[in-house]
């Protein structure tokens, strides 16, 4: 962790920050929280990410103390003596401490909290070999457009997924198909075409997602927003998934069924190839010859 932390207002050392355990992020999960890569201290979708806080908080109706403009400032003023090569700034906004009750308190006083952690990137080998995943049932609720710190069922997926060797693990909704990972968005490439699920409420409306999107659009790939089931994902010609840390990944095996050759395959790399040239281009970076 950085140094310092952003707590309510002030920057203080990181081991002198506290919050009440009253509060209402630590009580209910009442609160919602942002996660922005960094590349050489320059964080990438800033603007984005910081939209997609403010629709979070809309959408648990936390009004923030700060606007758009004040936690783009705050961001910055965070990343000013980093030189990681890799960092993400963590956000948290919690209705606030108040005495335990459900409904909503009165007069209370939102806690937000902000630092940077240096960041891994994904290691070359896992880039170019891709990765296993496991598909587990969908438990959680309606809400999964909401960025929320309620996320007991992504961890529950997320420590399978590690305890069977796998990557990522994938949920999977009655009647509507696999939807996303615990900690991704997913994609398809199927006869040629692009797919991954519709914006909706039991998928997060992922930045990488949309950067994914923007690129097959500049490249004239087709593409349909439509959840596919599991027989439809793992005869998949193509499967990768994509996230703010993970950037485009390949998959190259679903509950044991092999994807394709067993390796990337050629619209996940050039989709890759082509999210790090925009990374490059927007912050100002270079990555090297091996983008991979």
């Amino acid at each position: 962790m950085g140094e310092s932390v952003f707590l309510n207002g002030e920057f203080i050392a990181a081991e002198q920050a506290f919050v009440s355990i009253g509060d209402r992020g630590f009580q209910f999960g009442d609160g919602i929280y942002e996660v922005i890569w960094c590349y050489q201290g320059r964080a990438f979708r800033l603007n984005e990410h910081i939209e997609r806080l403010l629709g979070s908080a809309a959408g648990i109706r936390l009004e923030l103390p700060y606007g758009r403009d004040e936690l783009v400032k705050y961001v910055k003023q965070m990343l000013t003596d980093i030189k990681w090569e890799y960092a993400s700034v963590y956000i948290q906004a919690t209705r606030g401490p108040a005495v335990r009750t459900h409904a909503f308190p009165s007069d209370v006083q939102p806690t937000v909290i902000m630092y940077v952690n240096q960041g891994q990137g994904v290691p070359t080998s896992t880039r170019e070999a891709g990765i296993a995943t496991i598909i587990v049932p969908d438990t959680r609720g309606t809400l999964c457009n909401i960025k929320s710190v309620n996320l007991l069922p992504n961890v529950l997926a997320r420590q399978a997924a590690v305890e069977a060797g796998a990557g990522e693990a994938l949920f999977e909704r009655d009647g509507i198909g696999v939807v996303e990972g615990a900690a991704s968005n997913i994609f398809a490439v199927r006869d040629g075409v692009l797919s991954t699920g519709p914006l909706s409420p039991y998928t997060l409306p992922g930045v990488t997602r949309d950067c994914v999107l923007q690129l097959a659009k500049s490249k004239g790939l087709p593409v349909a927003l439509e959840f596919l089931s599991r027989e439809e994902l793992i005869t998949s010609s193509e499967v990768f998934i994509t996230s703010t840390s993970k950037e485009v990944l390949a998959v190259t095996d679903i509950a044991g069924h092999v994807i394709g050759n067993g390796r990337p395959g050629p619209v996940t790399l050039e989709l890759a190839d082509g999210y790090r040239v925009l990374v490059e281009r927007e912050c100002g970076i270079k990555f090297g010859d091996n983008r991979c």
